[in-house]
């Protein structure tokens, strides 16, 4: 606990410091350095279980996917006419996601022929390779995509990132005094339903605090608030899925008392695009 303590306490200020002041390029390649080393740790669980990735091409693409939303923001659509729109890119080379997948796709297709494995390896290597861009490097970049809302980014990057840290909290020490009702015992049997509760209502709180400041209202932010929550929870199950897979307690070392970098961002990394998603469908309605 005191390793943990000691962690959080040095981290979460360098991390609000990079939310808030940061630049916009310096934020999406330092999300995209977390996202890898979260990569690289999955690849490393797959590995324990007989799945061996495409590591140096997926984590190439992955990269890309940042860079990808990153470059989003340099484009502007300008309405014209019925159904027209202008279309204004501010930064050379910008890219799509989807155009970052299809690279992946025929690249990874050009390492199957060329490398000549044996089907169920190929085949092993391809799901793998695909599961770590798709649960992991896409829905983590869509903090990138959140800097991008104009006046309220920085803002809604924060609020993700503290309900998850309040819920977490919230969470844990309810599980320790009250937790009785296992929530998932197959999968991570420490957590209870009275925890899953707490973490729940701790979002909310955090709702209720930042609709002071964004200005927004208040049962909006919590219905964001809420539903970021429960897919925070689902990450963190769908972690404790990959570990109990492969019979470890913790994705890596890198971080004292939090273990890996997978282990501290699972919830953040579905948590990332439900924010996302619901404030551009609730707010703009």
């Amino acid at each position: 606990m005191l390793a943990r303590i000691l962690t959080a306490c040095v981290l979460i200020p360098i991390v609000v410091v990079l939310v808030w002041w940061g630049p916009s390029l310096l934020l999406a390649a330092v999300a995209a350095i977390v996202a890898l080393l979260a990569l690289f740790e999955f690849f490393s669980l797959g590995e324990r279980v007989g799945l061996g990735a495409f590591k140096k091409w997926t984590m190439l693409c992955a990269a890309g996917i940042f860079y990808a939303q990153y470059s989003q923001g340099s484009v502007e659509r300008h309405p014209f006419g019925h159904g027209f729109s202008i279309v204004q890119v501010r930064a050379v080379g910008a890219l799509s996601v989807d155009a970052i997948f299809l690279i992946f796709i025929f690249g990874a297709a050009a390492i199957v022929f060329s490398m000549r494995r044996p089907l169920h390896q190929s085949l092993q290597a391809l799901a793998i390779s695909a599961a770590g861009l798709v649960f992991i490097a896409l829905p983590f970049s869509y903090l990138v995509r959140l800097d991008e809302i104009s006046q309220t980014g920085r803002a809604l990057i924060l609020f993700t990132l503290v309900l998850i840290w309040a819920g977490d909290t919230f969470a844990y020490f309810t599980g320790k005094s009250i937790g009785r009702i296992p929530m998932a015992p197959a999968i991570s049997p420490k957590k209870t339903w009275e925890g899953a509760v707490a973490n729940v209502a701790g979002s909310v709180l955090v709702a209720v605090g930042f609709s002071f400041w964004l200005q927004i209202d208040v049962w909006t932010l919590i219905a964001i608030a809420v539903s970021a929550n429960i897919a925070g929870q689902m990450g963190d199950l769908l972690e404790s899925t990959y570990k109990r897979s492969a019979n470890v307690k913790d994705s890596g070392a890198l971080l004292p008392g939090h273990g890996g970098m997978l282990d501290r961002i699972d919830s953040l990394i579905l948590a990332s695009p439900v924010v996302w998603a619901a404030y551009q469908w609730l707010l703009t309605r």
